[in-house]
């Protein structure tokens, strides 16, 4: 792999609109490559936090998916997706999931566009943490052009998070949406 080096010269990153910090930043030096992967939780469905947690902590649950949402956000309606059955990465989820897994981001965008105002809703996918399949849904708030893109990421731990009323009127919302196009009943 090619040599990672940290640039010099911030001032083509600090003048986009969506980058959160004014200048003067500092980047800290780039760490020297790891002899080895730290561990994740839940590499097994043994010990897997996500498996084992109960149907109750989610906002929506069916055969085959669970939504919860992120209860330290600073915009409503941020939810995590996670199969059901316990996969580490796309590579490792079961032919029909991979197969239902478009169709399910899908109403999960459109129940976060059912929150109103919302400008786009982005999807990520992270596993360095834990070993359990899931995505990210980050519903931007409309007009809110700061946050447009990646760098929500970076605004969402210096945003402060929102009360835990709204985040969990937010995720009733969300799961009647999920709901409602199947027709399926609270």
């Amino acid at each position: 792999m090619a040599e990672l080096r940290v640039r010099s010269d911030l001032s083509a990153l600090a003048s986009y609109q969506t980058f959160p910090f004014d200048l003067p930043v500092h980047v800290r030096p780039l760490a020297d490559t790891a002899a080895e992967e730290p561990l994740r939780h839940g590499l097994s469905a043994e010990d897997c936090q996500a498996c084992a947690a109960p149907d109750d902590d989610y906002i929506w649950t069916d055969e085959s998916w669970r939504l919860r949402t992120w209860s330290e956000s600073p915009l409503p309606g941020v939810v995590l997706l996670e199969s059901r059955a316990h996969a580490d990465s796309f590579a490792d989820l079961p032919p029909d999931l991979l197969a239902a897994f478009g169709p399910m981001c899908a109403r999960v965008e459109r129940a976060l566009y059912g929150l109103g105002d919302i400008g786009r809703v982005h999807l990520y996918r992270w596993g360095d943490g834990g070993a359990h399949f899931h995505v990210w849904f980050y519903p931007r708030p409309y007009g809110r052009l700061q946050l447009r893109g990646s760098f929500i990421t970076a605004w969402s731990p210096v945003l402060e998070p929102q009360p835990a009323e709204d985040l969990a009127a937010a995720g009733r919302v969300i799961a009647a949406g999920i709901r409602g196009e199947s027709g399926e009943t609270a």
